[in-house]
């Protein structure tokens, strides 16, 4: 499907990637990963014609159809839904305009008819006759009401909408070639289930940016790592990719180790005996093994994991969080109805609902920002929180101190700059970094502060609203590994699959009612809801 030959691409003069040489073939599905900035983007952008390599070629197949993921929300403003999904197959839209034209002429000649007659076999061929119940059926599938917006124009549309309508214009007309970056942006639970019984039933050739690791996972055969300013290609899926490298990491960090160890034995050999007449042989011999035992370097990736690890400064009592009948209106939609459980100690639970701004009311109303209608809750009397809001603009906007400045307040024993930095550089905040004003951070920037911050707290109860939005892939598993291994108790939100599957052992559904509460992991509380009666 997908030939790439001699493939570079330099900026300013210095490569992003270069010597590319890949092929991709029909009815596999290509995840692309790499660290922020390693060109992801940049590549598919490469591979749909938008960007032209500095060197190489990249070629198609005669006639093949190549549909791609538009992020641009505003780009349809004044087309109607169902002609924005159709334009994904730009030529039927085409064909549709040149035939309502034609036949909208008067006179009508014999030459429009004969015209008309070509456009009528093409767009039979095209499936032109059952375009618009696709459309609706993708429409449906990713969660919105078809029936209902087919002929609105886009701009009436909120943002969340506008995505799925560009995500089912991307997959309309059955494409042979798939570019997706980032699809599973603003899509619920269902459907991204879609999207992935979709993707597993394509017959063509799918490339997919997603820093969603159960997505890819469930959809990719195949791992595109942009990396050490290559590309290469792995066959699996991203847990097989990840574990294979970190294998191959130890494996190497573990023969370095024992090479260091042999050249530092030869060479304390070779200091006692060089003197040695006796041993002198045997000491040139060793000097001649220690140069070809040089250490090999640890390969330059561009890819770095943060250190996060949360220690509590004395573990909680038996007594948690009671929380009894809260509810709560806002904007004059009821939110929270309702809403009591009691949390045991060392309970991970992760809270979800149809109505994101239910979970962050509810967090809200328990760190003391906001107090509800009706109902209350009690937090344990040992009991220390330290809070991830969904929102953090308060934390930095108008705020003209650097990193070292904003977070020297939050610790509790050590404020010299030297122990600060060392712990900012955990934090991958390294050299002259730390002297940046934390307003101009980037989204992922100020959430990596916002996490160096809880984990100086020390607290043994963690509230967690979304703490993965902004993050890389390296960032999002550094993350998830520091909760899963906190041994205090969690409450938590998060949109990421993997990351709830692998830390919660017990769910809480926020329904328009009450909630429904089971103890037990994210996979079986899905499997379990779709035959709860309740």
């Amino acid at each position: 499907m997908i030939t790439i030959s001699d493939l570079s691409l330099n900026f300013s003069g210095e490569p992003l990637f270069k010597d590319v040489n890949l092929k991709f073939t029909q009815g596999n599905c290509y995840g692309v990963i790499g660290a922020n900035g390693a060109g992801k983007s940049t590549f598919l952008r490469i591979l749909s014609g938008d960007l032209d390599p500095s060197t190489g070629t990249v070629s198609i197949a005669p006639k093949t159809r190549m549909s791609v993921l538009k992020q641009d929300h505003f780009a349809f403003n004044e087309e109607t839904v169902l002609n924005t999904v159709l334009g994904g197959n730009e030529r039927l839209l085409e064909v549709m305009h040149e035939k309502d034209a034609l036949y909208m002429k008067d006179p009508f000649t014999e030459e429009d008819g004969n015209r008309a007659a070509e456009l009528e076999s093409e767009f039979a061929e095209m499936g032109g006759w059952d375009a618009e119940t696709e459309a609706s059926q993708l429409l449906n599938g990713l969660g919105l009401d078809a029936d209902a917006i087919l002929y609105t124009e886009m701009k009436n549309l909120g943002d969340v909408e506008k995505v799925k309508v560009l995500l089912a214009r991307a997959l309309f007309g059955k494409p042979d070639i798939l570019l997706l970056d980032e699809p599973t942006n603003h899509l619920d639970i269902q459907a991204v289930r879609w999207l992935e019984d979709f993707l597993a039933d394509f017959e063509g050739t799918v490339l997919v940016v997603s820093h969603d690791r159960h997505f890819l996972n469930n959809v990719c055969t195949h791992i595109v790592d942009i990396d050490y300013g290559k590309i290469k290609l792995y066959v699996g899926n991203y847990e097989f990719w990840y574990e294979s490298s970190q294998l191959v990491q130890r494996m190497i960090k573990d023969q370095n180790r024992k090479n260091e160890e042999k050249i530092k034995e030869l060479q304390n050999f070779i200091q006692r005996f060089a003197a040695n007449k006796s041993k002198s042989r045997q000491a040139t011999s060793r000097r001649k093994l220690i140069d070809k035992l040089s250490v090999e370097e640890m390969p330059a990736s561009s890819r770095r994991y943060p250190w996060v690890a949360f220690d509590a400064d004395r573990e909680a009592g038996k007594d948690i969080l009671e929380v009894r009948g809260i509810s709560k209106t806002i904007d004059g939609e009821k939110v929270l109805d309702n809403v009591s459980f009691i949390v045991r100690r060392g309970d991970k639970i992760a809270f979800i609902s149809d109505n994101e701004l239910a979970m962050t009311t509810l967090f809200q109303i328990l760190m003391g920002e906001m107090k509800p209608d009706e109902g209350s809750f009690k937090w344990g009397v040992t009991t220390s929180q330290s809070y991830f809001p969904k929102d953090n603009n308060e934390f930095f906007e108008g705020h003209e101190e650097n990193m070292l400045d904003w977070i020297a307040p939050y610790s509790r024993t050590d404020t010299l700059e030297s122990t600060l930095r060392g712990f900012l550089g955990r934090m991958l905040f390294s050299g002259d970094d730390v002297y940046k004003p934390v307003r101009v951070l980037s989204g992922g920037e100020k959430v990596r502060l916002m996490l160096a911050r809880m984990m100086l707290f020390g607290s043994n109860v963690l509230v967690i609203d979304q703490p993965t939005n902004h993050l890389d892939l390296e960032s999002i598993t550094a993350v998830n590994n520091g909760v899963r291994d906190f041994k205090g108790t969690v409450l938590f939100a998060s949109h990421d699959h993997e990351f709830v599957q692998t830390i919660a052992t017990r769910i809480i559904e926020i329904r328009e009612k009450g909630v429904l509460d089971k103890e037990c992991t994210y996979d079986e509380f899905l499997e379990f809801r779709e035959t709860y009666k309740g």
